[in-house]
């Protein structure tokens, strides 16, 4: 896939950027859901306000412990670093709530401005978020990718018509072939952005 005319790249956070540890089985543990259980897509569905508010508490929780272990993906400082010289704008479109996402941002001084967190958007993989940084930075989604490591991330670029970029780990090779490109290290991704 050619890369050369991209103007924008957005990314996720959590296990694209940085590594969070997030422990999702034991997240599921704690509210007392079955492992694999979409958190948030669940938790919208829950009526009972005290209930909602236990389980909000506990991704908080988890979310925050998280932000405090997160460190930097091997190679992805430098790519922001290379990125932003080379004039690409970069933004960040996470599930995390946004006291967290500000909590990772700060305490690894992540270079990207332009934010958006739950709270801001409809959660991915609706397009709304990537669909408001097009629209912001006055772009079509032809000349923007969007940069993430999960099934979700691949579906909210499609939906949004942008192009997806799957970040490979162990654990998602077989999202791999839904992803218009992929990559197993930054240098790769700057490489071929910068060709």
């Amino acid at each position: 896939m050619q890369l050369q005319h991209i103007k924008a790249v957005v990314f996720d956070l959590d296990g694209t950027l940085v590594d969070s540890a997030l422990d999702f089985p034991a997240m599921c543990d704690d509210i007392g859901w079955p492992h694999g259980t979409p958190l948030l897509e669940t938790l919208a569905q829950v009526a009972d306000p005290v209930e909602r508010s236990r389980i909000e508490q506990i991704i908080c929780q988890h979310e925050l412990h998280g932000a405090r272990q997160a460190c930097w993906m091997p190679g992805a400082e430098e790519c922001l670093q290379t990125l932003i010289k080379a004039g690409i704008t970069l933004a960040l479109l996470t599930r995390n709530m946004r006291a967290a996402t500000q909590l990772t941002l700060q305490r690894l001084q992540i270079p990207i401005e332009r934010v958006l967190t739950r709270e801001d958007c409809a959660a991915k993989p609706d397009p709304a978020g990537l669909l408001h940084f097009a629209a912001q930075l006055q772009l079509p989604v032809e000349q923007m990718i969007y940069v993430g490591d999960y099934i979700f991330d691949i579906q909210t670029a499609a939906n949004a018509g942008m192009a997806s970029c799957l970040y490979l780990n162990q654990y998602n090779q077989h999202f791999a072939a839904q992803a218009d490109w992929s990559f197993n290290h930054f240098n790769q991704l700057s490489a071929a952005l910068l060709r």
